[in-house]
């Protein structure tokens, strides 16, 4: 057994500062918990590597959550038959399973002696008794099982996410579900700051952040309530819970984002910067009411987190070229169009970085302000007291700024000050709604500007999704026939279907297709990468905006000057091996006449 310290181990292995055990031994003296703990609740060290230092210090094994019997009579069986109260083992925040009845919850075999052991309330012979708690060298809780059993005993480390699970499985949930309706305001906030509650809402961040998922979808049903993380984009299934446990759950998210706790009839919306595994954080909850309870929704904004470069978006070939030549133009406006959660933030943060040269004023007005930037002014919008994109964006043209970022044009008004600040000589970077870039013409029509001015003012228009990419661990060459149909849809595409222009299918094809493996969750991708599509506003395309054609007209003009559409852009990715075809289907389908998926034989 390592004689140093937890903290210590944590400390001198660089996973934790000094002020970091600082504030943790503050904390254990306030409220008596073990220094580990401390650490984990105040957001200073993930458990994975808790836990790994625990197992090192005191020679224990950590038992991954499928190692844990499954089911409430195996967890029930060894202290009915050691004749421990649960209630006890709840307090002592400790379950207990005989070791064969761990992979399936199974019913022991019957004794040497023809007795069934769980009739007779008697431990298995030779079983070995396990033992997982938060503490689980409590010299009160090894004590009391040493009495009552004199057969081996395994002490092991579990994650905190898991024990809690299995405490509530020690429960009857239906009768918990039928309990006390929790409406009152100071019972909730006591059951948000009950330690197991604490710790399954910090499981829940540090899996997320471990997974690098963008969301976390909590979502109650009658009997249970699910934990969903939205990864690359797709949405999985992570762990189901008792529905008894939701209420303090849920307050406890509540809590940590400023909501209103005692509120659950209405929507809330809530962020919050907080401090998890030694990270900063902001997290935006959502909470919409249903007929099961409160529906939560949280976004992590990783404040650390790395802004991919251009060409790591995945921005290159002609659409690259249009973007350069438009963030350069002296004023006008740019639009990123695409659906939320497409990266278009991103990608003119990116904008930004590309004409911030010191010599030009920049303001930008954003709802949140995502990243930081250096050299930058950056407004945050607030809807709530009336500091809205329009009023915000007037005040900032007294400013005397020369390049303007707007979050999001949302309405007619906005959308206007925009057209004349580019009229005026400024050059208006913001995002739109729309599926494809040309059809932000339309929807700037929608909002009451005239064609004659977005004619004027428009310089460019740029629309992005994300695909997922392949996971270069297990993605394999795709077949005979999967090649056949891929050459099929690039021959049908580019304008008047004439297939994409051959001086842009450089190098041989390595089309490829996803298999699965545990670097990928079995997914067969991971990460992601933009497709674009890009049209500068000038000569025969201008023409045709300012004259209001319709969308085939603003597209033939377009493809004049080069312009490829996302689908083209991305069946070009998927031609080098960075995505597969049923991607660039899955994302892109409407954007093409194409049948249904490929058949990804093995896929």
């Amino acid at each position: 057994m390592d004689e140093r310290c937890i903290g210590d181990i944590l400390l001198q292995d660089g996973s934790v500062s000094t002020d970091d055990i600082a504030e943790a031994l503050a904390y254990q003296r306030e409220t008596g918990t073990l220094i580990g703990q401390a650490l984990l609740r105040l957001g200073a060290v993930a458990e994975e590597r808790l836990l790994a230092a625990l197992s090192t210090q005191l020679e224990l094994d950590v038992l991954d959550a499928a190692e844990i019997p499954s089911d409430e009579l195996a967890l029930s069986r060894a202290p009915t038959a050691l004749g421990l109260p649960l209630r006890w083992l709840t307090a002592k925040e400790a379950v207990i399973w005989f070791e064969s009845e761990a992979v399936d919850g199974a019913k022991p075999g019957r004794a040497a002696n023809g007795h069934d052991p769980e009739a007779t309330n008697l431990p298995p012979p030779g079983a070995t008794l396990v033992v997982a708690a938060r503490n689980p060298l409590d010299p009160a809780l090894g004590e009391r099982i040493e009495t009552r059993f004199d057969g081996p005993i395994r002490r092991v480390l579990v994650s905190n996410r898991s024990l809690d699970a299995a405490l509530a499985r020690l429960h009857d949930a239906s009768a918990r579900t039928k309990g006390e309706a929790l409406t009152d305001a100071e019972r909730l906030r006591e059951m948000a700051e009950e330690a197991p509650v604490i710790d399954f809402v910090n499981a829940l961040f540090e899996d997320a952040m471990r997974a690098g998922a963008s969301d976390i979808h909590v979502e109650p049903y009658e009997h249970e309530y699910v934990v969903r993380l939205r990864i690359d984009g797709v949405l999985s299934r992570v762990q189901t819970q008792p529905r008894g446990r939701f209420d303090a759950v849920a307050s406890r998210i509540k809590l940590i984002s400023g909501m209103d706790i005692a509120e659950r009839r209405l929507p809330q919306d809530g962020r919050q910067s907080i401090r998890f595994a030694g990270e900063d954080v902001d997290l935006r909850v959502s909470s919409l009411p249903g007929a099961w309870g409160e529906s939560l929704v949280l976004r992590l904004l990783r404040k650390r987190q790395e802004l991919p470069t251009l060409e790591g978006l995945g921005l290159e070939g002609p659409a690259r070229q249009s973007f350069d030549r438009m963030i350069r133009e002296p004023n006008g406006v740019v639009l990123v169009t695409g659906p939320t959660g497409s990266g278009k933030s991103t990608t003119l943060y990116r904008a930004l970085e590309q004409v911030n040269d010191g010599e030009h004023k920049i303001i930008t007005i954003e709802d949140p302000v995502e990243y930081d930037m250096d050299g930058v002014t950056q407004v945050q919008a607030r809807a709530d007291i009336g500091y809205s994109f329009a009023r915000g964006l007037r005040a900032i043209l007294r400013q005397d700024p020369d390049i303007i970022m707007i979050g999001e044009i949302r309405d007619g008004e906005t959308a206007r000050i925009a057209v004349q600040a580019a009229l005026t000589g400024h050059l208006v970077f913001s995002t739109l709604h729309t599926n494809s870039a040309l059809a932000a013409v339309e929807r700037l029509t929608d909002l009451g500007v005239e064609p004659f001015l977005i004619s004027a003012s428009l310089r460019g228009l740029v629309a992005q999704r994300l695909l997922r990419r392949l996971c270069p661990a297990c993605a394999r060459p795709a077949g005979a026939a999967d090649i056949k149909a891929a050459e099929a849809l690039m021959s049908e595409a580019g304008g008047q279907k004439q297939g994409i222009p051959s001086n842009l299918l450089t190098g041989p094809a390595n089309w490829q297709i996803p298999t699965g493996c545990p670097q990928c969750r079995d997914t067969g991708y991971t990460g992601r990468i933009a497709v674009f599509e890009a049209a500068c506003i000038d000569g025969s395309l201008r023409e045709a905006v300012a004259q209001g054609a319709s969308a085939d007209k603003l597209e033939a003009a377009a493809r004049e000057g080069g312009y490829l559409s996302m689908f083209e852009d991305a069946m070009l990715k998927a031609r080098t091996g960075v995505t597969s075809v049923s991607e660039v289907l899955r994302v892109l389908a409407s954007n093409t006449e194409a049948g249904a998926p490929l058949e990804e034989s093995g896929a």
